[in-house]
């Protein structure tokens, strides 16, 4: 996939524009060609003779060499998803995000090495520290979101990868990723983050130094809810590594699956304006409401990290959570699902990212080990979807109006 860097092109025209190449378009004797690549479903690939499929062996990036290593509709993904951060030099596409961060880990740890992992990262992400790389000999170390250039003073000599999350999907903590990727860099250590929340287009870790940069593609590229994909860009001193895993795991994406998430790319630009513009007003309405102790979204100013996110950020995405008055016991318990059970706009389940408002009961403080959530009180996420703001307040107001009729 084709480096980000010398494309004048601005976001927008990206995405509609990025990864159209002609030969994936284009249909022999015939000027012009399609708008979109096709989906190519391959698994064997014919060969004109036995000297043909020798050539092919010493290139099969971006060549047709069997279906695992890909096809132009993967490529022509691939392909976009680089072009959008400036210094990236390749794209590997995974079958989920978690599948996508997995596989960057693997592909830049070794047993022996030390990963300084983010307090508030995905569980998922948590999960396959402790239960994967701890056994394979990987000792994982975790910090406060909030460390900025503190976190020289947890690097050691095993110290390999830092990896970050901001902002994070439960809390919002948004971290200082240029100090952070400046003690790393001191010290010859790889950094990878998890960009889902902002994507590319309103955040590029890579011009900021980031080694690797993650989606979960399920979310926002996609954005219709109905394809798991994840994806994972590197620059040019980590891609090598970063395909090599992906090739020996065996990760790759359905050609299907890689050409909605392609169709899902060329709307990103409109769609996450309006999750934007949606959950500010959402946000900000929350903000003034007795009930609510505190709104975490990194556009609020008083969101842990917010000057971070004024000075890195392009723009915020429909994601946030927020936290209730009343304490955290049982009674607080009953009213959060009476809040949540009885909104008619929301729906009740895991991921985010798509058309469709979510809401959903969280509570970080059972995914923390390094740092300690200090909120008293019990909180909701809400993704907030492309439907009219006005009428999810309304749905939250009679929400809140239930909650306090159990509180009482």
């Amino acid at each position: 996939m084709s480096s980000g860097d010398g494309d004048n092109r601005r976001p927008l025209t990206k995405l509609a524009q990025a990864g159209r190449r002609a030969e994936w378009t284009g249909m022999p004797g015939q000027p012009g060609g399609i708008v979109n690549p096709p989906v190519w479903r391959a698994s064997t690939i014919l060969y004109e003779d036995v000297a043909h499929l020798r050539a092919a062996l010493g290139n099969t990036h971006e060549r047709l060499f069997y279906g695992r290593k890909g096809t132009p509709t993967a490529w022509s993904l691939a392909d976009a998803l680089t072009s959008l951060e400036p210094a990236a030099t390749g794209t590997a596409l995974f079958p989920s995000g978690v599948a996508a961060i997995a596989c960057a880990l693997m592909g830049v740890l070794r047993p022996g090495d030390q990963l300084l992992m983010v307090d508030a990262a995905y569980d998922p992400t948590r999960a396959f520290c402790e239960k994967v790389l701890r056994p394979f000999g990987v000792e994982t170390i975790y910090y406060d979101p909030l460390i900025g250039a503190g976190i020289a003073d947890l690097c050691t000599e095993n110290t390999r990868a830092i990896f970050m999350e901001s902002p994070g999907s439960l809390t919002f903590e948004v971290q200082d990723v240029p100090a952070i990727v400046a003690a790393a860099k001191a010290r010859g250590i790889v950094t990878l983050i998890d960009n889902t929340w902002a994507t590319p287009l309103y955040f590029q870790p890579l011009r900021l130094g980031v080694d690797i940069s993650i989606l979960a593609c399920t979310k926002y590229i996609v954005g219709h809810s109905d394809v798991m994909i994840g994806s994972v860009t590197a620059n040019a001193a980590t891609w090598e590594k970063i395909r090599a895993s992906a090739q020996l795991f065996g990760q790759m994406t359905s050609p299907d699956d890689a050409w909605l998430a392609s169709r899902g790319l060329r709307t990103l630009g409109v769609r996450l304006a309006q999750h934007q513009a949606g959950a500010l007003a959402v946000a900000q309405w929350l903000a003034r409401q007795p009930d609510v102790a505190k709104v975490l979204h990194p556009a609020l100013p008083d969101c842990p990290g917010h000057a971070l996110w004024a000075r890195d950020f392009t723009g915020s995405s429909g994601l946030f959570s927020f936290v209730m008055r009343g304490g955290t016991g049982a009674q607080a318990d009953a009213a959060r699902a009476a809040l949540i059970d009885g909104l008619a706009h929301f729906g009740i389940g895991y991921s985010w990212g798509g058309f469709e408002s979510l809401a959903l009961p969280v509570d970080p403080h059972r995914y923390r080990s390094a740092t300690r959530w200090q909120v008293d009180g019990l909180a909701v996420r809400l993704n907030i979807g492309l439907e009219d703001p006005a009428d999810l307040i309304a749905d939250l107001d009679a929400g809140l109006a239930r909650w306090r009729a159990v509180m009482a």
